[in-house]
């Protein structure tokens, strides 16, 4: 479990405490060095870095062809970044990984929340917050990537209620190709909508 204070100090301030602790529960890790690589929808074993020089060495070997995810919060490394060499190694500092993690899922959250029409009911949040986290591992909502989506804005989530659900760490789908022509992003996969639940419905 993440401690409050690097919780009060480092993740986003738009999102809640309990909203920053769900989310690191449901896709990130205990281990800020931790380095999850996948590739063709399979998971590849690669060797546990004992520093954060051996992390970002591992990701910069692996990140031309694979879905790199990094840290705490497990950010899919190369958001951004036309070359590996720009890799930093403050990616797995706790703290700066816990501040750019959560800054791009309060950005996610926004734009799920928008699509849903921002919603006053707390009862949708719980659906809400599972699309988010569907979408940080496919990287896509609505077959738009969401790492590189226009932030829509907005404070509507900040006044659901947390009441968050299905946290399981089970991840979905399989990448698919990777265009040479933009950065190296997340694996682009169908979002599920399940629509049911709104309401109060499970």
């Amino acid at each position: 479990m993440l401690e409050a204070a690097l919780i009060k100090e480092c993740a986003d301030p738009w999102l809640k405490p309990a909203i920053v602790e769900q989310f690191v529960r449901a896709v990130g890790s205990e281990d800020p060095l931790a380095i999850t690589v996948k590739s063709g929808g399979r998971l590849i074993l690669v060797p546990k870095p004992k520093t954060p020089e051996e992390a970002i060495e591992i990701v910069r070997e692996n990140i031309g062809g694979s879905i790199v995810r990094v840290g705490l919060t497990q950010i899919p490394a190369g958001i951004g970044l036309k070359d590996a060499s720009e890799l930093k190694i403050d990616f797995v500092e706790p703290c700066a990984n816990l501040r750019t993690g959560t800054a791009m899922f309060a950005k996610i959250l926004r734009i799920v929340a928008n699509w849903y029409g921002n919603p006053t009911s707390e009862e949708v949040f719980p659906q809400l917050f599972d699309d988010a986290i569907h979408a940080w591992r496919t990287g896509t909502f609505e077959g738009e990537s969401v790492f590189q989506a226009e932030d829509p804005g907005g404070t509507v989530v900040q006044r659901l209620k947390v009441e968050v659900e299905n946290t399981d760490k089970a991840e979905d789908d399989a990448p698919s190709e990777m265009s040479e022509e933009r950065p190296i992003e997340p694996d682009d996969a169908g979002i599920r909508i399940d629509l049911t639940r709104i309401g109060g419905q499970k």
